[in-house]
């Protein structure tokens, strides 16, 4: 039973001893840091040291160039292209004649008694 109890009792000493946090190197550099940061009584200490000026950002273009222009309407002439070229797509009898309603050729015209269900339109033709 004595055995037992100084064996439980080594156990929880170290057991205790094992949870205790250990002190780091961050954490002695932090406690010296403290004693230097700026307090009521003296607060402008070690405050100056670490203020830096930002540096000013210097502006490349100072305005539009001849070559931005040129750019701009190089792209504006390309997108009228490409406005035309689909007027000229949907001026075709596919987009334009109701005749065709979905279908890239017009469907055949087929006899009451032999019309078939369109699966592209919904329509018997």
């Amino acid at each position: 039973m004595r055995a037992l109890l100084i064996i439980l009792f080594f156990l929880i000493g170290f057991g205790t001893y094992a949870q205790k946090p250990k002190k780091k190197k961050r954490d002695k550099d932090a406690t010296e840091q403290s004693t230097v940061d700026p307090n009521s009584l003296s607060p402008y200490q070690g405050a100056e040291s670490t203020f830096r000026e930002p540096k000013k950002k210097k502006s490349k273009s100072k305005g539009p160039t001849y070559d931005s222009q040129q750019d701009y309407y190089d792209r504006m002439m390309a997108v009228a292209k490409e406005r035309g070229k689909a007027e000229r797509e949907m001026a075709k009898p596919q987009y334009s004649n109701p005749m065709y309603f979905g279908h890239k050729r017009p469907p055949k015209k087929h006899k009451a008694g032999k019309l078939k269900y369109c699966k592209e339109c919904g329509i018997r033709h």
